[in-house]
């Protein structure tokens, strides 16, 4: 399965270190797209792919997903299976494509899309240099499923997440922080106060996270 996607391709033959950005639900490729330039001071690869289940969001446009969505509830196993099967094509894809440092390739989502990040990053840990989860959460049934692997001692993750949250409570983060701890990664976890949403604290958390733990290298 090909899918559409936004990039933001630093200046230089590279290779770049990379961030796979996974949208949030009823969000698209271009909706992470504009973090791009504050992260890493613009150098690094940035890829956005877009979710392939869409849905009306009104006046015509479409906003899309990575599985069908049904508040509160963890994901039914089959089709987030194939969200993320769709996920690690296109990261094969991409990083045949572009000039993709393969030592510093950080996997990133936003709400749904941090729920992808967490099945990619930690079930492939080898593939990627970490792994950050904003405003998301680590579903018990998708924890227990995951592996313990060694790669996952020491792996970076980051876990953000806004005490005002009214479509993904904190306590979920806070759950998803138990279950990360329980996999043995280097975690770096962080409340703020703030709703379901990326604010410029959060970026410079974010970029910090990134410039000390994966990017370091």
């Amino acid at each position: 399965m090909s899918l559409l996607y936004a990039a933001h391709v630093p200046s230089g033959p590279g290779p770049f270190p990379t961030i796979f950005a996974l949208h949030g639900w009823g969000a698209n490729a271009h909706d992470l797209l504009g973090l791009a330039p504050l992260l890493h001071g613009g150098e690094a690869l940035v890829l956005c792919p877009q979710g392939t289940v869409a849905f009306p969001v009104g006046g015509g446009q479409y906003g899309y997903g990575w599985f069908p969505l049904t508040p509160g509830t963890a994901p039914d196993p089959a089709e987030f299976k194939k969200g993320a099967a769709a996920l690690r094509e296109f990261v094969t894809m991409a990083t045949g494509r572009y000039p993709v440092d393969p030592k510093r390739t950080v996997v990133a989502g936003f709400s749904q899309g941090g729920m992808m990040a967490y099945e990619l990053g930690l079930r492939e840990p080898a593939r990627f240099a970490g792994v950050a989860g904003l405003s998301s959460w680590l579903p018990p049934q998708l924890a227990e499923e995951l592996p313990k692997l060694p790669e996952h001692e020491g792996f970076p993750v980051l876990v953000t997440h806004g005490t005002a949250d009214t479509v993904i409570s904190v306590e979920r983060a806070r759950e998803s922080r138990e279950a990360l701890r329980a996999l043995g990664v280097a975690l770096m976890y962080r409340e703020f106060n703030i709703g379901h949403a990326i604010d410029a604290e959060v970026l410079r958390v974010f970029g910090n996270w990134l410039k000390s733990k994966p990017f370091a290298g």
